[in-house]
């Protein structure tokens, strides 16, 4: 049978990537800075991942885990096995944990399709932007709320930091809380802060906290 030529050879669509518009054909193409959550077998925890991908290689890895404790550990190895890999070996590499390697099959989808957070940002974003998301006490932004129809709602951490304090009005319903910035409060111990005094220090409140009737600590009443 006769040979019947392919018509235009126009290439890949054209992907953003850090400012410019890329027909990826090879893993080197590939450049971009973007986050993504991956949950194990029996879901009882969650690896959120962020990689900093710089031409095919990952510059940067922030492994960020929580509701097991042995992903902890599985996350101290992946960060140390993934900087350096091209994204496609990070995918076909065990990384110790079903949440991180489901985080990590998120993201190439991510990248290779251009969903990245610095797409349309000149040259992207520098390694260490990373642990710019978790401000100045480099610590997890971490959320952890109670609630029972019996009791109501118990706040025990926030992104502030590890609630103290629940602050109620004349319906003993939660106008704000206090809250200690356990990072602030290390920071101030290591650089030879008295413990009480530290703490003093790393304490504050969110909305009407001072307008209160009453005040519970969330962990006893």
């Amino acid at each position: 049978m006769c040979v019947v030529q392919k018509g235009p050879k126009h290439g890949p669509a054209p992907i953003p990537e850090e400012g410019k518009w890329i027909q990826a054909k090879e893993v080197k193409d590939i450049s971009g800075y973007t986050h993504g959550v991956g949950w194990c077998a029996p879901q009882q925890g969650t690896c959120k991942l962020s990689l900093n991908v710089k031409n095919g290689i990952i510059e940067e890895a922030l492994v960020e885990t929580i509701g097991c404790s042995g992903m902890t550990h599985s996350a101290a190895m992946a960060a140390e096995i993934l900087p350096g890999k091209t994204i496609l070996e990070a995918l076909n590499t065990d990384l110790v944990c079903d949440a991180i390697n489901t985080a990590m099959r998120e993201l190439f989808l991510q990248i290779v399709y251009g969903r990245s957070q610095s797409a349309f940002s000149d040259d992207g974003l520098v390694i260490g932007s990373g642990m710019e998301d978790l401000g100045k006490g480099y610590r997890s932004m971490v959320g952890t709320m109670y609630g029972t129809k019996a009791k109501g709602v118990r706040y025990l951490e926030s992104t502030e930091g590890y609630c103290t304090r629940m602050a109620l009005d004349e319906d003993d319903q939660v106008i704000g809380y206090e809250f200690v910035s356990l990072g602030m409060m290390t920071d101030l111990m290591k650089k030879g802060m008295d413990a009480n005094e530290a703490y003093e220090k790393s304490i504050g409140t969110y909305g009407r906290f001072a307008d209160a009737v009453k005040y519970i600590d969330p962990r006893k009443e």
